[in-house]
């Protein structure tokens, strides 16, 4: 009994556990494979430029703060969009790199087309992917826009290295965590393991959603005006959080599993008898007597040659 409920108190942590593990190989997944429904809608961040590249001749193709146009930017982009067919109707944004595609005008059907090659640490940089790097373009984009590309760029490694980190310590929790089946300090060790992991995806999921909900910020800020949106993966936000409470609540399980079920079986009482015509020590002679039976001491006379005197033996004399 002692290890079927040893295995029952850890069966719920583990479960949540590879949970955890599940979300996060969805998360490193989106975006890797065009051909894939699943990993196509999972992104972090998305820019949609249809509107801006559906008509990129149209001089009136901006509607509202004709004053803060930056005409430079805008026929640079109409440029790549016309001629050189660099500009996607969107763009989305993954852990390992992005996918590109169109979006048909009637049925608004979305058609992934390209998607890029995997990169640890990766980070979605619009003037190198819309091919703008080699136009005067790259020096006039807005400070707003370059400040907020920089501060991505630096936090992005940091994000992608919280993620790999947590995915580690998912996996070492369930190989630590069989050892659990057999006693508390098994689950004492899992618990630190999973406790790390626990801190590595919650800070993850923190930064994840922060960086890109400031892009999306200054996208919407920028490129607005260019008839250029963003906005956030809500299935990839899902997934990730999602992932995090799984990790929470293996964390709480765990750190019970500590005190309960210690897995060692229960032992049964020997009961040893003594058994009969065993020799059994009597009292000193020179005690007295005591209760009923006292033990005296009688001469055996010696016998042999050479010897003399007498000697006392103990015996045990019962009264009738």
């Amino acid at each position: 009994m002692g290890k079927l409920g040893r295995f029952a108190c850890i069966f719920t942590p583990m479960v949540l556990t590879i949970g955890a593990l599940l979300c996060l190989g969805l998360a490193f997944s989106g975006q890797l494979n065009k051909n894939s429904s699943l990993q196509n809608d999972l992104y972090f961040f998305k820019a949609n430029l249809q509107d801006f590249t559906s008509d990129p001749d149209n001089p009136d193709i901006v509607k509202e703060a004709n004053d803060q146009i930056d005409n430079e930017l805008l026929q640079a982009l109409q440029s790549q969009a016309k001629t050189n067919g660099d500009l996607k109707d969107f763009y989305q944004v993954g852990l390992f790199g992005y996918c590109s595609g169109t979006i048909d005008d009637k049925t608004k059907k979305e058609t992934v087309e390209f998607c890029s090659p995997r990169k640890t640490g990766f980070y979605f940089d619009p003037i190198e992917v819309w091919g703008l790097n080699n136009t005067s373009v790259q020096v006039a984009f807005p400070k707003e826009m370059t400040d907020g590309l920089n501060a991505y760029r630096k936090v992005a490694k940091w994000m992608f290295a919280a993620y790999a980190t947590a995915l580690g310590f998912t996996a070492g929790t369930i190989l630590v965590g069989i050892s659990a089946l057999f006693s508390r300090w098994g689950s004492l060790i899992t618990t630190i393991v999973q406790t790390l992991q626990c801190l590595f995806f919650f800070g993850a999921a923190t930064t994840s959603t922060a960086v890109y909900a400031s892009l999306v910020g200054v996208f919407e800020t920028v490129m607005k005006q260019y008839n250029i949106h963003s906005g956030l993966g809500k299935n990839m936000l899902i997934v990730v959080w999602f992932g995090v409470a799984l990790s929470l609540a293996a964390n709480l399980f765990w750190t019970i599993s500590i005190c309960c079920c210690s897995g060692a079986s229960a032992h049964k009482k020997t009961v040893v008898e003594k058994t009969p015509y065993t020799y059994e020590r009597v009292a000193s002679p020179y005690l007295g007597a005591s209760g009923n039976n006292s033990h005296q001491m009688h001469p055996v006379a010696s016998g042999g040659h050479g010897t003399s005197g007498s000697a006392y033996e103990p015996f045990r004399q019962q009264h009738v």
